[in-house]
């Protein structure tokens, strides 16, 4: 019975894995440079220290016993581990070695994409071993993930401040009223009047946008969405209008599929914020991205320097 693990057990395991991928011991023994009885001696040590079969070998061929299958599982699990332990312990001199989870809110501008990506390729400039991980997420999801640690850092629209979150603006996005295609007030949009506009059912947040005014009044909410995609497919139905972030809502202009309703009316702005748990220190590996990102802020984007 196997109660513990030792170099041999690791070297037994190694083999039964290579005899499995080579789907028998005649051929495993090419890939191994060892004899088939050799082989077939290290697969019954190894079957003698668990206390049961793996696999059925000889003139039928090789097959995997049941309780072979789900130890072939468990082994390949363990081997990565192993290696996974392996890597660790090669990069744990580096200077920054884990891990950094960012949360984002859907449709981010490109040219804040852009900067963001930038930040990014600067932070891996850096003596580091750290695993990126990018997560969408709405404004409430987010400020939960920080909070409980799930996200380290993230962008997003926020309409209230939790006291224990640190929130620093980014940039201000604007938002527009647009109408689809197939809606009456297509052919005259541009120029359709707030009274007429609010006449109209329009998609509504699921989430409250406190910088909506006079301005950005709407009529009743006939559809709700939580995300920027939901708006859209809701505006191009035809059905409703609504509001989009104008770097969104380009790409169907140029197709001709929406049109804003009032451009010098119907909008309003948006505060981005940057926004992680409040703590008297930072992690290093989240000061560093902070800084990248910092420094990438106060330089100029090709990409928006190109338009």
């Amino acid at each position: 019975m196997l109660t513990n693990l030792s170099d041999l057990d690791l070297r037994l395991i190694r083999v039964f894995l290579a005899v499995v991928d080579a789907r028998g011991i005649s051929i495993a023994q090419s890939t191994l440079n060892v004899g088939q009885s050799t082989l077939s001696a290290q697969l019954s040590t190894l079957e003698v220290r668990l206390g049961y079969r793996l696999c059925e070998r000889g003139r039928g061929g090789f097959r995997l016993t049941v309780k072979g299958e789900r130890f072939e599982r468990a082994a390949r699990q363990l081997m990565a581990t192993v290696g996974g332990f392996c890597l660790q312990a090669r990069d744990i001199d580096k200077e920054l070695v884990g891990t950094l989870t960012i949360g984002m809110v859907d449709h981010t501008p490109p040219d804040q994409q852009a900067r963001l990506s930038r930040a990014i390729a600067r932070f891996r400039t850096r003596d580091e071993n750290v695993q990126f991980s990018i997560f969408l997420r709405t404004p409430e999801q987010i400020e939960r993930e920080i909070l409980s640690g799930a996200l380290d850092v993230a962008v997003g629209y926020f309409w209230h401040r939790v006291p224990s979150l640190d929130y620093t603006e980014l940039f201000v996005e604007e938002q527009v009223a647009y109408c689809g295609r197939e809606h009456p007030l297509f052919e005259r949009a541009g120029s359709i009047a707030v009274e007429e506009a609010i006449s109209h059912e329009w998609v509504g947040r699921s989430y409250p946008v406190i910088e909506a005014n006079a301005r950005a009044i709407t009529g009743g909410i006939g559809a709700m969405a939580d995300n920027m995609e939901a708006v859209a497919i809701f505006l191009l139905s035809g059905r409703y209008l609504g509001y989009l972030p104008a770097a969104t809502a380009a790409s169907f202009v140029a197709m001709g599929l929406l049109r804003p309703l009032n451009a010098a009316e119907l909008k309003y702005e948006v505060p981005i914020q940057l926004v992680l748990q409040r703590t008297a220190r930072r992690s290093d590996i989240v000061a560093a991205f902070l800084d990248d990102l910092s420094q990438e802020k106060q330089k100029p984007l090709a990409l928006a320097a190109a338009r």
